[in-house]
């Protein structure tokens, strides 16, 4: 059996090489504040990776996807045991663009304290006399640059995101640009509606784009995953205030609350957040984790 290593390691994935395609597995690692904690969430990748599954079928005659197959057998054997079932991915290959697609249907988080500033978020002017959690007018799109592990992303403006994009790929900036804008704001309305009818508010989440060998756009790595969303319970949301929710936002107000912690977690909250994964995935999808 041929032994595979990791070509790459973030901060919660690991991705493999093998040859034509890419393996991505998501471990139970957990980050928050672009650290990597101490503790490990039971099945949490498997999480990750059967939400990122359900939302690239229900998207994929809007926007194609890198998803192949998250079943082990059509992967080498090397993969095929428990250590990546049901956490992998068989993925397209493709040349990540180097932006962030943040897309905000709420005020809330770093969003909010910019707003309680100077009345705009990522440079964006937004209406005067909203509230902590809002939903906005219309949801907006507020890219950042990729940052290396240890490092913090960089907020950007849409003509930055242009400039960053024609840098990389001479004459598609301007193109490229406006695609994933649309493509963002468009996937964010369809899955937002659709996760409302199933009790959940999307109030913000990110996603991440490349080409495939024709240069056309790929929506890639994970989807609207409790690692990269803001999910709250429809039930009893309320503008004003702060909301419960569905993702690490739990982890990080912990860690907010207890900063000598060194990011290590007690088990109550280890307990706790896979729990919240889970309910979201059955929530959204109608299956159960096992």
């Amino acid at each position: 059996m041929k032994e595979f290593k990791p070509v790459k390691e973030g901060k919660v994935r690991e991705i493999y090489d093998i040859g034509d395609n890419l393996i991505m597995v998501a471990t139970d690692r957990i980050s928050a504040f672009d650290v990597i904690l101490k503790n490990k969430i039971t099945k949490k990748g498997t999480v990750l990776t059967q939400m990122s599954k359900f939302w690239f079928d229900y998207t994929k005659d809007f926007v194609p996807n890198h998803m192949v197959s998250v079943d082990v057998k059509d992967m080498p054997e090397f993969f095929q045991n428990e250590n990546f079932d049901g956490n992998s991915m068989l993925c397209k290959k493709l040349e990540m663009l180097p932006i962030e697609c943040i897309v905000r249907g709420y005020i809330t988080g770093s969003g909010w304290a910019s707003y309680k500033e100077n009345g705009t978020v990522c440079g964006i002017k937004l209406p005067e006399g909203l509230k902590e959690s809002e939903k906005l007018p219309e949801p907006i799109f507020t890219p950042s640059t990729k940052a290396e592990i240890g490092d913090h992303d960089e907020n950007i403006d849409f003509d930055t995101c242009v400039k960053v994009l024609e840098k990389a790929y001479p004459g598609r900036g301007e193109e490229l640009a406006t695609k994933i804008r649309d493509y963002t704001i468009g996937l964010y309305n369809k899955c937002s509606e659709y996760a409302l009818t199933r009790g959940i508010i999307i109030a913000d989440t990110k996603f991440e784009f490349g080409l495939d060998e024709n240069g056309e756009v790929l929506i890639a790595d994970e989807m609207l995953t409790p690692d990269s969303s803001r999910f709250w319970p429809l039930e009893g949301y309320e503008a004003g205030k702060g909301q419960p929710s569905f993702d690490k936002q739990f982890v990080r107000d912990w860690l907010k609350a207890n900063p000598d912690s060194d990011y290590n977690l007690p088990s109550d909250v280890i307990d706790k957040t896979i729990e919240k994964y889970k309910e979201a995935y059955k929530l959204l999808s109608g299956k159960e984790i096992q």
